[in-house]
């Protein structure tokens, strides 16, 4: 019987994979930059310890640990990349580990600069400043510790909470050990008898394929995996939860959402407009899984009925016309911002591109000042993967252009902006998608894409935000999580969204919580929504080429965190502390199934 398989990493091309040789050469040059790494963490202390007596001192003191910092984060960025292509690889995960745990040690080895830095007098650090033009550039960064003084602790409490940052990832590295490793999904039947690997990098593909008994069978397979081990991934989230409450607590937050938003100056009161626009919008996406359950013609949709193909004729596009099409779409940005993502995607191997076994789940982009910023996909040649690779593509260009702009204390940006750059990518590749291919069966393929693109951000990521506040919630009231409660609250939160055209299928769909490793980043999902939101209203102006727009967009690209991530928007002439731009993503979605009616009926 024929089986279509994924292939070992030591299949893949050399083109089609990171260019992790542009990092270090070798796994030996690696071990050394470890050691080398290792020892200035242990002799960071005694090597600056009157940091806090003049200007001078303090500023060589900053230099020299945001430098330790990034080359430590080199050193996790080429451990971490390898084992994410391959988790099978026992080397690699051992890599993995000794580098997160390297990053904890320096966090605690360099813990003690911010609460001495905290008793050194405003008033003599303005001096300083004055003294000292080069320490001008920490000024934002200082005003910001200030203004986090009241839930910083004893330098003896920073130094610990600083140490036990490596014990507390172990939670998410479980998860991903037994959903990216242990779990085996097998392989999924067709109707033709041909048999589908399912893995974490091909299920998402398999779930856009026209059959539906291979669609069925696959989500079915995949989700039943996640039943299978419900107990330990609702034990080991619920720690996680627990190590965010004991977190906030320490440093005397009123709340888990409070800790999570506070750090970058962000109000709650976002994420609750967010979750209040999200309920009032509802019905628009009732009205497109009716839609979708017409054109489909089934007598019942299913979860596993939200990608199916809605024209008989859907594009195949092989990575390099990908490639071309995200840069034409990326051009309203300007030459030189397109040939840097076309150098990075062709020639510099920013990407790893390709499905292999082992291959962790999903898409990321990843870096550090001083690489490339580097993407791991797994890429199927359709167009739901293509706007994966331009979404990717927009976080590495928010990064190569933060870290071409800004010192090392700014280089970073928050998760709040993080998705904006990435929808914005997506968002002017399917405007000009539109104008160039008129194709009706193209159109109703890129509406799909399009309106999947929308069902994660402003759908799953909604009802997960819901989700993930009443479980903080009930933590942090001293309730503890139950797998029944878990998947009741899942079912009926999915219920709600989907609406009457869906079933939902209360033992699988109820475990949906744990195929997202976000919620081990607390009150992460949120802000994809408000990122997707930001993007449409952005990429609308910088299309219409209104005066100022894409200048505006570049500006706020290159901000990194030198401001606080709302002060950055509004750079871009985005306001997120309103929920209008929230009211006008709805509205795109709107105005998106009005034309998939148009080429439908």
């Amino acid at each position: 019987m024929k089986s279509t398989s994924v292939p070992t990493r030591d299949q893949i091309q050399t083109r089609y994979k990171w260019n992790r040789e542009s990092l270090f050469e070798s796994p030996q040059a690696w071990e050394a930059a470890v050691d080398q790494a290792q020892a200035e963490v242990d002799s960071f202390a005694a090597d600056h310890p009157e940091f806090d007596r003049d200007a001078d001192t303090l500023l060589k003191t900053l230099d020299d640990n945001f430098a330790l910092l990034n080359r430590v984060e080199h050193v996790l960025l080429y451990a971490a990349l390898e084992y994410s292509v391959d988790s099978t690889d026992d080397a690699a995960a051992g890599r993995s580990s000794r580098a997160r745990s390297l990053l904890a040690r320096a966090r605690a080895a360099t813990s003690f600069l911010e609460p001495r830095i905290l008793q050194i007098s405003r008033d003599t650090l303005e001096a300083w400043m004055s003294e000292i033009p080069a320490l001008e550039i920490y000024r934002h960064y200082l005003e910001n510790l200030f203004r986090k003084a009241e839930h910083y602790r004893s330098e003896e409490i920073e130094t610990l909470m600083g140490l036990v940052s490596d014990p507390f990832a172990s939670v998410s590295s479980t998860m991903r050990a037994l959903t990216d490793s242990d779990m085996q999904f097998g392989e999924a039947r067709a109707r033709d008898g041909s048999l589908h690997p399912v893995t974490q990098g091909t299920v998402n593909g398999i779930l856009t394929q026209s059959d539906r008994a291979l669609r069925q069978d696959a989500w079915e397979r995949y989700f039943d995996q996640y039943a299978g081990h419900k107990h330990t991934l609702t034990g080991n989230l619920e720690a996680s939860t627990k190590q965010a409450v004991f977190t906030s607590r320490v440093r005397h937050h009123e709340s888990t959402l409070d800790a999570a938003l506070f750090p970058y100056a962000i109000p709650t009161s976002v994420f609750f407009n967010l979750l209040e626009t999200f309920q009032r919008n509802l019905p628009i996406w009732h009205r497109y899984f009716k839609l979708r359950k017409q054109l489909l013609g089934v007598e019942q949709l299913e979860l596993y009925d939200v990608w199916a193909p809605l024209t008989d004729t859907p594009p195949t596009v092989p990575y390099e016309q990908a490639v071309e099409w995200i840069c034409a779409g990326l051009a309203p940005l300007g030459e030189e911002y397109v040939e840097i993502a076309r150098q990075g995607a062709l020639e510099e191997r920013w990407i790893d591109v390709l499905p292999n076994q082992g291959k962790r789940q999903g898409a990321f982009s990843w870096g550090s000042p001083g690489t490339h910023p580097f993407i791991v996909l797994s890429y199927d040649d359709t167009l739901f993967r293509m706007s994966t690779l331009a979404h990717e593509l927009g976080h590495s260009m928010h990064s190569y252009l933060a870290w071409h702009s800004q010192p090392l204390v700014y280089c970073d940006y928050s998760l709040f902006v993080a998705e904006v750059a990435s929808n914005m990518h997506q968002a002017l590749v399917r405007s000009y998608l539109f104008e160039t291919q008129p194709d009706p069966a193209f159109q109703i393929a890129l509406i799909e894409e399009a309106l999947s693109n929308f069902h994660r951000y402003l759908l799953q990521m909604p009802t997960l935000a819901r989700f993930e506040l009443q479980m903080h919630q009930d933590i942090e009231a001293g309730r503890g999580l139950t797998v029944e409660t878990m998947i009741d609250r899942m079912t009926n939160l999915l219920s709600e969204a989907y609406g009457e055209a869906m079933h939902i299928d209360r033992t699988r769909a109820g475990m949906t919580w744990a195929t997202f490793g976000h919620l081990y980043v607390h009150f992460y999902v949120f802000q994809y929504s408000t990122g997707i939101a930001a993007a449409q209203a952005l990429a609308k102006r910088v299309i219409a080429n209104e005066p100022g727009a894409r200048q505006g967009y570049l500006e706020f690209l290159r901000a990194g965190s030198s401001l606080h991530p709302l002060q950055a928007l509004k750079l871009a002439g985005i306001d997120l502390s309103s929920p209008e731009p929230i009211e006008e993503a709805f509205q795109v979605l709107e105005a998106m199934i009005d034309r998939l009616e148009r080429l439908t009926t």
